[in-house]
């Protein structure tokens, strides 16, 4: 009897266990672990170049410091970029922006693009 017992306990763990790994991964945002990764990149230089056509900026892609995902009805990406601006002598600045993405349907919007403070 308590063979039986004792390996329904350990099924039972091992279904919760991985049950909510399934909801953590899901539930909030996951860090990103190729920083260079040519999509990730990508969805950093659509968010400058989308700023840019709506205030009329000069700012330059430079790079990505920190990159985090979140599925929702799509991707959410935040990032943390480095980027130059033409107008004040190519000063580096960094900037937390959010882009969301709904690659199959051939959706991108950002979402938002804030200065952080150096």
């Amino acid at each position: 009897m308590a063979p039986k017992f004792f390996s329904l306990l350990v099924v039972t763990f091992l279904i919760l266990l991985a049950s909510s790994s399934i909801k953590a991964s899901f539930a909030g945002w996951q860090a990103i672990s190729n920083l260079t990764d040519l999509k990730v990149v990508e969805i950093g230089k659509f968010a400058v170049k989308e700023h840019n056509k709506r205030v009329n900026a000069l700012l330059s892609f430079e790079s990505i410091v920190k990159g985090e995902t979140q599925i929702v009805n799509g991707i959410n990406y935040r990032h943390i970029i480095s980027i130059t601006d033409a107008l004040a002598a190519n000063a580096e600045s960094y900037y937390r922006v959010v882009v969301w993405n709904k690659p199959w349907k051939k959706e991108r919007r950002l979402i938002s693009f804030d200065k952080l403070l150096n």
